[in-house]
């Protein structure tokens, strides 16, 4: 009985374990446009199932990757990007999901952007309405705020890092900074020049702060850059898993690594303690037979 308990309780720790992976797959919002995919020769749906296959197949190699498909009839440009601190295989797996997610919660439509913690795509057909890279299209902002206590100067503080990071280039367009228990990210979309991105994310700052004013944690995202902050009373972790409103924090790569290998280990452990306690169990059944 008390063998089977401490298998039980290894059990759920193994779960406990597993689930504390950060899950960069998670939705963060949808755009649809209300115009629907007019396609009445079946051409534009070959050329997004094509765009599609191609922008898997090459967020293996890049974390931002913008093309098109189709011909002069049935043209679409799409793109996905993932954030600057997802591996390669992670990005993939993320990209992955987008084709299915956007069929899904768009349907066939004209254009469409599915935005998850750790990826992004877009696509739309040929001649759709442009739209401005500044245009903000989702915020969201923690209901626990702490206004008068000295949070909006720490939380500002990290916000000017890390524009700064960005307008010096740091970081090819993604870049991550903390400042007094405030954890901040910004990233731009990968074709975007230094003094665009700059720009962009100095606007998504601003907004950050109207918007959200001394909310703990917010996310804004516009067209081409978003910007995320965390606030962590008791100091930002060294490496996080966990994704939490305002975003992600921390090496996604690093932290599902660690986890898989305590997970591993934890299993080599529990077999190789099965297998003494069988071979003790034999040698007392032996015993007990003489």
């Amino acid at each position: 009985m008390g063998f089977s308990l401490f298998i039980l309780l290894i059990f759920f720790a193994i779960l406990k374990l597993s689930k504390s992976a950060p899950d960069y797959t998670t939705l963060v919002y949808k755009g649809c446009a209300k115009q629907p995919l007019s396609d009445p020769n079946g051409l534009y749906s070959q050329s997004l199932s094509a765009l599609f296959s191609s922008l898997i197949q090459q967020s293996s190699r890049f974390k931002y990757y913008k093309t098109s498909s189709g011909g002069s009839q049935s043209t679409i440009y799409g793109l996905y990007q993932c954030r600057g601190d997802l591996s390669y295989a992670d990005c993939h797996n993320c990209v992955s999901k987008l084709p299915q997610l956007s069929d899904q919660l768009c349907g066939k439509v004209s254009s469409a952007r599915v935005q998850l913690l750790g990826c992004y795509m877009v696509y739309e057909v040929s001649g759709s309405t442009q739209i401005s890279g500044l245009q903000m299209l989702f915020k969201a902002c923690s209901a626990t705020n702490v206004a008068g206590s000295g949070f909006e100067m720490r939380r500002d503080s990290a916000l000017t890092l890390m524009e700064n990071g960005i307008g010096n280039g740091n970081g090819n367009g993604f870049y991550t900074t903390n400042y007094e228990g405030v954890y901040v990210t910004g990233q731009c979309q990968g074709d975007l020049s230094t003094t665009d991105c700059a720009q962009c994310i100095k606007s998504a700052v601003q907004k950050a702060q109207i918007e959200c004013g001394s909310s703990l944690s917010g996310q804004v995202y516009l067209y081409k850059c978003f910007i995320t902050y965390n606030y962590y009373p008791n100091g930002v972790p060294t490496k996080s898993s966990s994704y939490s409103s305002g975003g992600y924090s921390g090496g996604s790569g690093q932290t599902t690594g660690k986890t898989v290998a305590i997970i591993v280990g934890v299993t080599a452990g529990v077999g190789f303690l099965i297998i003494l306690v069988l071979f003790l169990r034999g040698l007392k059944k032996k015993d007990d037979d003489y």
